[in-house]
C-alpha cells in the first residue's frame, strides 16, 4: 500500500457506475423502470415524466426522495418496480475483484440504492463475499447522499472512523459531505450523467478513471493526483 494511504482502515466504496463501468450503460434499464412508474402514478407522457424524474434526482439525490417528499410513493414499492431489470450487462472484473481482496483494513458498499438490488449486483461482479457490509436507502432512513445524515448514518452504523476512511464515488457531489467529515475522497470520473453536477476540487483527494486500475496502482507503484478538468 502507498504511504499516503497507509492509514486508511475503513474503504467506502458507492456502487453503481462506480464498481462496474458507466459505460455499460445498466442504469438506462433503472430509468426507463423509472419513467414508466412515474408515468403510470401521475398519468402523464414520458416527456413530462422524465422532466419529473431528473428534476427530483438533481434537487434531493435520488428520483425516489422527491416522489416520497411530493407524492407519498412507497419506497419498498418503488425500488422493486425500477430495480426489476436485466443485469446482463455487467459482468465480473477479475482485476477489480482481485485488488479488492488485497485491500487491508474493512470493505463497504454506500449505496442510494436498496439492499435486495445491491446484492445481485454484486453477485453478478463476483463481489458477493467482498465487502464487510452494505449500507442503502433504507439504512440512511431514505435521506440519500449527499444528505449529510446518511453518512453519518454509515459511520455511526459499522463504526466508522471518518479520518481513517476513504470514500469513492462517481457522482463528485456525493464526496463533499464525506470530506467535511475528514474521509478521504476519489472521484471515479468516467462519464456518468451528471457526474461533475456540484464538483469542488477542494472536496476530492484523486480523480481515477476506474476504480480496478487504480486499486492496482496503489498496490503497486504510484503517481501524482491527477488535476481535475
Amino acid at each position: 500500500m502507498h504511504p499516503a494511504l497507509a492509514h486508511i482502515e475503513s474503504w467506502i466504496f458507492d456502487l453503481d457506475n462506480s464498481l462496474y463501468p458507466a459505460s455499460t450503460n445498466l442504469f438506462e434499464l433503472i430509468d426507463i423502470r423509472m419513467g414508466q412508474y412515474i408515468q403510470r402514478l401521475l398519468g402523464c407522457e414520458a416527456a413530462e415524466s422524465r422532466c419529473v424524474q431528473k428534476r427530483h434526482f438533481l434537487e434531493h439525490g435520488t428520483t425516489l426522495a422527491g416522489l416520497m417528499r411530493d407524492h407519498g410513493v412507497d419506497p419498498h414499492e418503488f425500488l422493486a418496480f425500477v430495480h426489476d431489470i436485466d443485469l446482463a450487462r455487467i459482468a465480473a472484473d477479475p482485476a477489480l475483484v482481485a485488488a479488492l481482496d488485497r485491500l487491508p483494513g474493512r470493505k463497504f458498499v454506500f449505496t442510494n440504492g436498496d439492499e435486495a438490488y445491491a446484492r445481485r449486483v454484486l453477485d453478478r461482479l463476483g463481489l458477493a463475499n467482498a465487502f464487510d457490509g452494505l449500507h442503502d436507502i433504507h439504512a440512511m432512513a431514505y435521506l440519500p447522499k449527499p444528505h449529510p445524515d446518511a453518512y453519518a448514518a454509515l459511520c455511526g452504523r459499522h463504526r466508522i472512523d471518518p479520518g481513517r476512511a476513504l470514500f469513492a464515488d462517481d457522482m463528485a457531489r456525493n464526496l463533499v459531505p464525506a470530506k467535511a467529515l475528514g474521509m478521504t475522497t476519489i472521484w471515479v470520473n468516467n462519464g456518468s450523467e451528471a457526474g461533475s453536477h456540484g464538483a469542488d476540487p477542494a472536496m476530492i483527494d484523486f480523480v481515477v478513471p476506474d476504480i480496478a486500475g487504480w486499486l492496482a496502482e496503489i498496490q503497486g507503484t504510484w503517481t501524482d493526483k491527477e488535476a481535475i478538468a
